[in-house]
Parts: C-alpha cells; sequence; structure tokens
C-alpha cells in the first residue's frame, strides 16, 4: 500500500490533487459527474469585493496544448460567495476549503479577506496577485516585490487563516517575488498562473479575444511551471503548491520531485470533467510504479544527490 497523504503547512490532505481556480467553478457543480470527496482540497472560483461580469466576448481561444483565456475574473461578489456558494460546497464536499481572492486595490484585498476569516468553512486563502485579464489589479501587484509585500503585509493583518500567494510567471526574477513573499509573512506560494499570450484571426487580421491578450494555460505551459517550481523550492522555505499544465499523475509526480507540496490542476477541468479524479485514481498505481511508498518523502526530490 502506498501513501498519497501530504502537508500544506499544518493542514493534511489524503492527497496533494486540488482543482485550480476558475476551471472548476465553485465545486458543487462537478459533483454531479463523482464524488468530489476523493479529491485533496477544492480551490473555489476567485472572488472579488463586488460582483463582476468579466471581460466582453469572445474571450476563450483554442491554442496548440493548450488555450487562451480573458474571462476576468466573473464571479458574484465575496459575500455572496460566503452565503451561497460555500454552503452548496459543503454540502457536498467535507474536505479543505481554499478561497482564491483577487482585488483591484490593497484595500479590495483586505476587505475580502477579513470577510473570509470569519468563514469557518475556508481552511486557506490563497491571495491571487497573479491575474493577467483584468487592467490595474491582479498581476499588476504580482510583478513588484514592494506591491506584493504591501497586500501581503496587509492581509496577514486580518486574518489568522494561512496565506498562499499565487504567483505570476510573467516576470523575471520568479525567486525574487517569492522571497518578498515570504519575507512579508505569507504561508505559503501557488505558481504559476497564466503565460501572457495572443492569437489573431487570419480572415479578420484581428486578435481572437476581445481582451486582445489572454492568460495561456495547458499542457504547453508545464515545463515553464515545474523549472519555476524548482528555483522557488530553493529560495524559500514556506510549502509551494505547483500548477501549470499538470494532466497525469506522472506529471504530479514530477512537479513533487521539483519542490511542490501539493498541486493543482487547471485547464485539464476544461478538457474533461473527470481529469482531477482520473489523476487521483492514477496516482497509487504510478507511485508504485516508481517505487514510491510515501508520498511526502518525494518533496523537492530533484534537488538532492
Amino acid at each position: 500500500m502506498v501513501n498519497t497523504r501530504v502537508r500544506l503547512g499544518n493542514i493534511e490532505l489524503d492527497n496533494p490533487v486540488i482543482p485550480a481556480s476558475g476551471t472548476f467553478a465553485f465545486g458543487y457543480e462537478f459533483a454531479d459527474f463523482y464524488d468530489i470527496n476523493m479529491l485533496g482540497a477544492v480551490v473555489i472560483k476567485g472572488l472579488t469585493r463586488e460582483e463582476r461580469y468579466g471581460n466582453p466576448q469572445p474571450r476563450i481561444a483554442e491554442c496548440p496544448a493548450g488555450m487562451l483565456n480573458a474571462v476576468g475574473l466573473q464571479n458574484p461578489g465575496v459575500d455572496k460567495v460566503i452565503h451561497e456558494e460555500i454552503p452548496k460546497l459543503r454540502q457536498c464536499f467535507r474536505k479543505p476549503i481554499i478561497a482564491n481572492v483577487s482585488g483591484f486595490s490593497v484595500d479590495e484585498y483586505v476587505e475580502c479577506c477579513d470577510k473570509l476569516e470569519r468563514e469557518p468553512e475556508v481552511s486557506i486563502l490563497e491571495i491571487n496577485i497573479s491575474c493577467p485579464n483584468v487592467k490595474h489589479g491582479g498581476m499588476s501587484f504580482g510583478t513588484d516585490p514592494d506591491c506584493a509585500s504591501e497586500v501581503v503585509r496587509a492581509v496577514k493583518q486580518v486574518t489568522t487563516k494561512p496565506v498562499f500567494i499565487k504567483l505570476t510567471p510573467n516576470i523575471t526574477d520568479i525567486s525574487s517575488m517569492a522571497i518578498a513573499c515570504e519575507d512579508a509573512g505569507a504561508d505559503g506560494l501557488t505558481l504559476i498562473n497564466t503565460l501572457m499570450g495572443m492569437r489573431i484571426d487570419l480572415n479578420s487580421r484581428k486578435p481572437l479575444l476581445a481582451n486582445k491578450t489572454g492568460g495561456y494555460s495547458g499542457k504547453g505551459i508545464f515545463p515553464v511551471a515545474v523549472r519555476m517550481v524548482y528555483q522557488v523550492y530553493e529560495a524559500v522555505q514556506i510549502p509551494v503548491i505547483g500548477v501549470g499544465g499538470i494532466s497525469s499523475a506522472e506529471d504530479v509526480l514530477e512537479m513533487m520531485f521539483a519542490g511542490a507540496s501539493a498541486v493543482e490542476i487547471g485547464a485539464a477541468n476544461l478538457v474533461s470533467p473527470y481529469a482531477c479524479r482520473d489523476i487521483v485514481q492514477e496516482l497509487p498505481r504510478t507511485m508504485e510504479q516508481y517505487g514510491i511508498t510515501e508520498l511526502q518523502s518525494v518533496i523537492g526530490e530533484a534537488h538532492h544527490g
């Protein structure tokens, strides 16, 4: 028998497989397909202070080995998430819930986190300072270490829950950003978010997305994500959740060898609603194939020897 349990700080997960924010809705929608309690945790759709309708259509475009999206953080706002969406998820899911928080100002991050601090069903706050599809927020905080530090310090003043900062890959030195977040008090990091990309329609000769640019996700970004997780693992002491192009149990192991304590599955959920289920089911067999009995023990394995 193999042991798939892992730890994110003081929180133990039955396995490291977590659906990423934005591709798993609020989680309960997938309960119609399978028992989502087989997952390690769930990250709910990103929330903001006010309701957002997102960017204009079209906001999805296909790419080789992935897709572009410029959804623009469409969500019902933090109050409705707390009072309506999280209770619906808790009716069918007993594992840890991670709330993904976005903002357009430090005050907005603080207000949302202050409200979520009083929500007992939320175990971890994932602070998104890396969304490339909105103006005057998101990634603008994630490309400046001083701005990122300001967000972390402000959020930590209003919550006792673990705070994981979601980092953008659209930066020259990911390690310096990770160190800045750790120094400011972050309890963990999530990386990577999407890469900036664009497609152009040959007939109209205009960008396919109404937003012109979008976030590139899917299998094509996996090597970039592995590299960045590897670098950040060497730079900080706090746990890392690895994200980006993961679509198999083998990918999970590779990401954990690079240094991830857990992983999030994003675009694969849009290819198949059973993606996370299949990876959870494959994981024990894949561990046996590679002679792994304790999954927690392989975190950062690629850095040894």
